[in-house]
């Protein structure tokens, strides 16, 4: 299933609109192979410091040759993703990430057009600052998406007909996010710059189509040691996960 955000129309996003059951019920088995022992982080540093960039479209943090890869696909619009954010980076990284047994990426999935944006301008910043601003984004959700789900059709119909980087301030203006962004350190003006770069839009849509085709069909999704590993929104996912986690470590 193909998307394109370039000039799609908004959406008036209800709380539960992000996440989308697939007809394929995962076993969520992962399976152990013995206890991992810790791997220390190199010197003066610690993992949950280290963040790089991945080819396909995410940002890691921790040991990157971690044994047990964890992979989040999440909506920056997603009200599921905040709530694991809220209750499950923490305990996520100081009990897994830190000890250099485990990795965590992020790949960002749009789902919602003001998705396309968001992303662009969170990887505007590039990889180091990247999961203090998605904690601090994801803090500020509920505000920005107001003021989205507030516009008028007649609004919304207006800023969809626009051209794609066009689109993408308007979005931008409305939600708040020039000022969100621009007290973390990033200019209006390189911001534009972000949000007008074709290449990138491009770009981040072709990872999302890749995601769908690979079988992502709704957010938070998590793929451990390559198995998706698909959780029940309706109850809280940390404390499953965790369970994977800890059979995945052998401890």
């Amino acid at each position: 299933m193909k998307r394109s955000f370039a000039a799609a129309a908004l959406i008036a996003v209800a709380l539960a609109g992000c996440s989308k059951k697939s007809d394929n019920t995962a076993t969520n088995v992962v399976e152990s192979h013995g206890p991992i022992a810790a791997v220390p982080p190199p010197p003066g540093k610690q993992w949950t410091d280290i963040v790089s960039e991945t080819p396909e479209g995410g940002y890691v943090m921790g040991n990157p040759n971690a044994p047990v890869k964890l992979v989040e696909y999440a909506s920056f619009s997603c009200p599921h993703c905040k709530h694991f954010e809220e209750t499950g980076a923490d305990p996520l990284k100081s009990k897994y990430v830190a000890t250099g047994k485990v990795s965590w990426e992020f790949r960002s999935f749009l789902i919602h057009s003001m998705d396309a944006p968001l992303t662009l301008l969170m990887r505007c910043r590039g990889p180091e600052p990247f999961f203090a601003l998605t904690e601090q984004l994801y803090a500020q959700q509920d505000d920005m998406m107001k003021k989205f789900i507030a516009m008028s059709p007649a609004e919304q119909q207006r800023i969809a007909a626009l051209p794609p980087a066009e689109n993408f301030k308007a979005q931008a203006e409305i939600g708040g996010l020039y000022g969100f962004f621009g007290a973390r350190g990033l200019p209006r003006a390189q911001a534009d710059a972000c949000l007008s770069n074709q290449k990138a839009t491009d770009q981040i849509t072709a990872w999302t189509n890749k995601y769908a085709a690979d079988g992502i069909t709704m957010t938070p999704s998590f793929v451990i040691n390559g198995t998706v590993w698909e959780s029940d929104i309706g109850s809280e996912i940390w404390p499953q996960l965790d369970q994977a986690l800890t059979r995945a470590t052998g401890g």
